[in-house]
């Protein structure tokens, strides 16, 4: 899935992108399926739009700590109007943190600052200008050598180039106007300044002459991104209709130098590491890149007899590419690409409890810089979907109930052929078939539960070596499914309420390759949460992941003869008083 930012694409020049910090967010939108018509740049799977904390209109305020093994952090949160008229507002949202990532020498450590101030002068007018400061220091995750043995908390890198530390800085602004009558204006502008440190000593065997590995990129990105769009509402008889007309432009400037080579071998049962002396570098490559992108787009709602909605979408996008590597991977490219993507959609209020709707949608989204270097004929990636659905919302009761049938193709998907070389290929077709099905419901009005499932019938349908056509791509589980339960015990006036929640996720058996040779076995994962109210605005609360403590494999890496491990049991509590 893409990452976008209020409407704004978070672009990634290959290594050096933004990392959200889930305290500073509002909400976290997940966009499902193709959702190019609107947002443009985005692969077949979706995006997810998250929503920036904006002032509020009443007097706010929080301040928490959590901790956990390994783990502290503290944070606040408040705001409400400056004038007695309410004409200025302000937030502001701070985060500090002290942790570690589940093994030895890891660390999770955050700065996050983000004030924001809005002008409104009228009902019709609203201006609010946010920016935001986000340290990150922390590392990439780190597997064991295959068959080791190791504890997956073990490390065996080098704990003095072990970094993954990104220093960002973003401001903008978010405008609303309503002229009246109907017609509406909205315009979403951010900046990014954002660098990188990434260095990294991985591989390793059980034999300890053989050497290890060793990269690191230095980065720098400088991205400005503008949304404007233009909404009409009308009525016509028994027609409503929602007109959406849009243009969107961003530019993204970045700068790296990776490194590419070697580190001695080390004893991984009883390491004994030897810092940044043992590494040797083969190749330094410097590249200087940009992205520029314009987008036109256009949506119409039609709703009739307030039960039939029909939705139309069109969106013209023009991408200009720029890249020019200085090193032993030397390469100047420079090209245009240009899509038009479409969508169509029909919802029919069956009855004031039930809905079916239909869709089909269409993705775009041009292929990395970094995959270019091999490939003598670089194609955009490109989507279709169909799905058709339901939605069961019962009178009476708290409940929502959704089932969704869609078929996604998705063509020019690059991938590694070859380990060794790292050269790429585009395959020709992946498809899936899968249904959804998610159910949110209240038992009583104090047990809640939540439960989903998702079948995917996945498949290549063309490949571009001939060899796994009719395979299951790579890391694609069949079947995922989840449950959550939470009842609360009310207070009684000495005692608050006290609420405790319990859940499952699971994840079907998949493979780590497209040739379906590495298996990955199934895994289910409990979860659990405590909560009680200690006062009407004190709350303490402690949140399990993992609770039985499962070792489980996410990935491979053949290259560098490692595997992966899924994070490990997770015990946090929190205390937060709210004002």
């Amino acid at each position: 899935m893409e990452n976008n930012r209020d409407g704004l694409p978070m672009r990634v020049s290959n290594f050096t992108g933004s990392r959200v910090e889930p305290y500073g967010m509002q909400r976290i939108e997940a966009l499902k399926g193709s959702t190019s018509t609107l947002f443009g740049l985005n692969s077949a799977g979706g995006l997810v739009n998250s929503i920036t904390k904006r002032p509020q209109d009443e007097k706010f305020g929080e301040v928490y700590t959590t901790f956990g093994e390994d783990h502290i952090e503290t944070g606040t949160d408040f705001g409400g109007p400056i004038d007695e008229d309410g004409v200025w507002t302000y937030r502001l949202t701070g985060k500090w943190q002290d942790g570690g990532n589940g093994f030895d020498y890891s660390q999770d450590d955050r700065i996050y600052i983000a004030p924001a101030l809005t002008f409104s002068p009228d009902d019709a007018t609203s201006l609010t200008f946010m920016s935001d400061y986000n340290k990150r220091d922390g590392n990439t995750g780190h597997g064991i050598p295959i068959g080791s043995g190791l504890d997956t908390t073990a490390f065996v890198g080098e704990p003095d180039f072990e970094t993954m530390d990104t220093v960002e800085k973003n401001i903008g602004y978010a405008f609303e106007h309503d002229f009246g009558s109907g017609l509406q204006f909205r315009q979403n502008l951010r900046y990014t300044d954002l660098d990188l440190t990434y260095e990294t000593v991985y591989g390793g065997t059980t034999d300890p002459g053989d050497d290890r590995l060793a990269f690191a990129v230095y980065g720098q990105s400088q991205q400005i991104a503008l949304d404007n769009q233009l909404q009409y509402d009308a009525s016509f008889g028994l027609f409503d209709s929602r007109t959406l007309l849009g243009f969107d432009v961003s530019n993204t400037d970045s700068q790296e130098s990776r490194y590419d080579g070697n580190a001695d071998g080390i004893d991984i049962y009883n390491p004994a590491y030897c810092g940044t002396a043992c590494i040797t570098w083969n190749t330094v490559n410097d590249t200087d890149s940009s992205m520029l992108t314009k987008g036109v787009y256009l949506q119409e709602e039609l709703t009739f007899d307030d039960r039939w909605i029909l939705t139309l979408g069109g969106r013209y996008d023009n991408v200009s590419q720029q890249s020019v590597t200085v090193g032993p991977w030397a390469s100047d490219y420079d090209f245009t690409t240009e899509a038009f993507t479409k969508r169509i959609g029909l919802t029919y209020k069956a009855t004031s409890e039930v809905s079916l709707y239909a869709n089909y949608a269409e993705s775009f989204e041009p292929i990395a810089l970094y995959y270019t270097t091999s490939l003598d004929d670089p194609k955009p990636i490109e989507g279709r979907q169909y799905e058709i659905g339901a939605k069961y919302q019962p009178e009476g009761m708290d409940a929502l109930f959704s089932v969704a049938l869609f078929d996604l193709t998705q063509k020019n998907t690059p991938q590694t052929a070859d380990a060794v070389s790292f050269a790429v290929e585009q395959i020709g077709k992946i498809n899936v078939k899968g249904v959804e099905l998610e159910g949110k419901f209240a038992v009583t009005d104090r047990a809640n539960v939540t439960l989903a499932y998702t079948y995917l019938d996945a498949e290549i349908l063309e490949d571009g070596i001939g060899t796994n056509e009719g395979n299951r791509p790579e890391l694609v589980p069949e079947h995922m499914a989840s449950a959550w339960v939470d009842y609360t015990i009310p207070g009684n006036g000495t005692f608050g309420d006290f609420t405790i929640g319990m859940g499952a996720r699971y994840v079907g058996s998949n493979y780590d390759d497209n040739a379906n040779t590495l298996d990955i076995a199934s895994r289910t994962l409990v979860d659990a949460a405590l909560s009680y109210k200690v006062t009407d605005s004190t709350t303490l609360s402690v949140n399990a992941t993992n609770i039985f403590d499962k070792k489980y494999i996410t990935h491979y890496d053949s290259f560098a003869n490692l595997e992966f491990y899924g994070d490990r049991r997770t015990v946090k509590a929190t205390l937060k008083y709210t004002w």
